[in-house]
């Protein structure tokens, strides 16, 4: 096994950050069909990053990796205006025969 390999299969801190929590909505559970499942990220992760992390943590080879920034609605309360926290989700496409069960913690 070389150092590239070795370094892909150990689990750091970070890929566990990435991972915020799993998106269940009707639309990511109808992924589910097409080997997709959807994760909530940080802002400032990055695609290869997600792949490594879903790959090292979950054992699974991940084909595609889709993200999405969706930007905070204002909102206002007694009159206040706020704003609400833009968020970022990864949409992750699996290999044909694999699947996450996102029902199980890590």
């Amino acid at each position: 096994m070389s150092k590239a390999d070795a370094k892909s299969k150990d689990v750091t801190p970070r890929m566990l950050e990435l991972l915020r929590a799993p998106v269940v909505t009707e639309k990511s559970t109808l992924g589910s069909q097409y080997g997709q499942v959807t994760f909530k990220v940080p802002l400032d992760a990055t695609k290869p990053e997600i792949r490594a992390a879903v790959e090292a943590i979950y054992k699974v080879k991940v084909t595609a990796v889709n993200t999405v920034t969706i930007k905070g609605k204002t909102k206002r309360f007694k009159g206040i205006l706020g704003q609400r926290s833009d968020i970022k989700k990864a949409t992750i496409t699996l290999e044909k025969g694999q699947n996450i069960d996102i029902g199980t913690s890590v």
